[in-house]
């Protein structure tokens, strides 16, 4: 069975004490492993799970806790309580841990043998409060942390925790994260600023800027034979509209924004960047603002804003690493216009040229148009509907003394009829609760116009990475209300006023 992160691993880590003697030491052990060995053996559990040993006192607990963090393959640590691991012994190790933590609640069996319990079996099995002296701790200590409870056979179990580990990879990517800028962002727009420097700090993103005529001498040095190339590539893949093909009289065009595919992912891999911004008013000597070459790239797992939207790329980057191995894709989106048909209302989203292909299962087109600001030549782009299903909608936006997530759940559905004379990728939703408490609750939270669509992982993994992050999210799904998402707002504002300390 593949795993989506193959080259990552989560470790096991079993808590108990000498107190109980050597033979209860090794079925606590064996025991630890067999769970250890299910979830690595789950399919909804992403990475290898590694076992490590029974951790039996404070210093075993620190080392093991900063080989975690010295350690790149790891993205995060599973703990269990088997038996009663007095807490106070945990407090330097989780102190020092740095990565992203899951509290398993379980235990051996799912049974109770109720006709054969005795006082050994209890001495082993006491995790029921074994847990709860592990979480008083973590409590006390204020530790961002998932607790999942339930046993590993349980395929609930298993998929929560496999959520919380694609949120660890999306964390874990964020942390050495870095992209590039090619020019600023879109003049006098204000929600695409924010501050670079806090946003390494809180999210380990590096973000830094290069001239667009760097760029611009990259797409020039491409050689033909890896143009001919890609091109062929594109004529196999997609519906390539007969202009563009070989022998039609724009081929050029498509030719071009080959070189830009292979000069951008060229320039980004020699910096060691998997996320990239660009701006139509900054496009130098470059003869078309990038389309196809910006939605293939991030097909590839790479993150996107336009306009300079820095914070915009990284969600893409984020949601693309979350969603790895899962059917759907993230993209950049913008809510554009509204239907407001009364009790039909739907969002149509889309951008000028970006949204990425992988949010559709069918063929896309590549076509070639007007694009009508720039100042540049036509750029060609792929047009496709994004498939229906559930989805979620996240913007990151600066508020001054922290960052806010803002995310609607949404229903990706059908266009209510042909777009034959809208010549972008789209998506049509219709959103949570309803469209008029969802668009009011994200007006008051301040959320984006720029925003990342993922149709691959759900509002739980982007609540870990939230709480991974220490960055406030703001949710409206089926249970928000106006009044209730109002007064959450204004208590956010007091609590991490107050938490950023004076």
């Amino acid at each position: 069975m593949s795993k989506a992160y193959p080259d990552q691993e989560i470790w096991f880590l079993t808590g108990s004490q000498d107190l109980y003697g050597e033979e209860t030491l090794r079925q606590v052990a064996a025991q630890s492993q067999e769970v250890a060995a299910a979830l690595d053996a789950s399919g909804d559990v992403p990475a290898k799970v590694v076992w490590k040993p029974v951790l039996k006192d404070s210093d075993a607990i620190r080392r093991a806790m900063l080989d975690a963090n010295s350690d790149d393959r790891v993205l995060g640590v599973i703990t269990w309580m088997h038996t009663f691991s007095p807490a106070k012994m945990w407090i330097t190790g989780l102190d020092l841990l740095r990565k992203p933590l899951l509290h398993l609640h379980t235990q051996a069996n799912v049974e109770l043998p109720w006709d054969t319990i005795d006082f050994d079996f209890m001495n082993l099995n006491q995790a029921a409060h074994g847990d709860r002296e592990y979480a008083y701790i973590a409590t006390r200590l204020g530790l961002a942390r998932t607790t999942v409870s339930g046993h590993v056979s349980n395929p609930a179990v298993t998929a929560r925790i496999g959520t919380w580990v694609r949120a660890a990879a999306g964390w874990c990517a964020a942390q050495d994260l870095r992209l590039v800028r090619f020019g600023d962002n879109m003049r006098n727009v204000a929600v695409t600023e924010g501050d670079k420097t806090e946003a390494e700090i809180r999210l380990g993103v590096s973000v830094n800027t290069w001239g667009v005529n760097d760029l611009v001498a990259a797409v020039e040095a491409v050689d033909d034979a890896r143009v001919d190339a890609l091109v062929a590539e594109y004529e196999d893949l997609y519906d390539v509209v007969p202009e563009l093909r070989r022998g039609g009289d724009r081929h050029e065009s498509l030719r071009y924004a080959a070189r830009q595919e292979i000069a951008l992912e060229g320039f980004l891999t020699e910096r060691g960047a998997k996320a990239f911004t660009t701006n139509f008013e900054d496009l130098g000597d470059l003869r078309q603002l990038p389309g196809l070459a910006v939605q293939r790239l991030m097909a590839q797992g790479y993150g996107f804003g336009a306009e300079g939207d820095w914070k915009t790329a990284v969600l893409v980057r984020v949601a693309k690493v979350m969603g790895a191995g899962l059917p759907g894709g993230a993209s950049l989106m913008e809510d554009y216009t509204y239907d407001l048909t009364p009790g039909a209302e739907k969002i149509l989203g889309a951008h000028m040229l970006e949204i990425c292909p992988t949010l559709t299962t069918s063929k896309p087109r590549v076509e070639i148009h007007p694009l009508g600001i720039g100042g540049k030549e036509d750029p060609v782009r792929m047009v496709f509907d994004t498939d229906a299903g559930p989805g979620v909608v996240v913007s990151l936006a600066d508020m001054r003394e922290r960052f806010r997530l803002t995310a609607n759940v949404v229903d990706v559905v059908p266009p209510t009829a042909d777009l034959p004379h809208l010549p972008v990728a789209r998506a049509v939703w219709e959103p949570r609760p309803d469209f008029t408490t969802s668009s009011e609750c994200w007006l008051t939270a301040g959320g984006a116009h720029h925003t990342v669509l993922t149709t691959a992982v759900g509002i739980e993994a982007w609540e870990i990475f939230a709480e991974l992050a220490r960055t406030e999210l703001l949710v409206i799904d089926e249970s928000t209300t106006r009044r209730g998402f109002a007064d959450q707002v204004r208590w956010n504002q007091v609590y991490y006023r107050v938490a950023q300390g004076f």
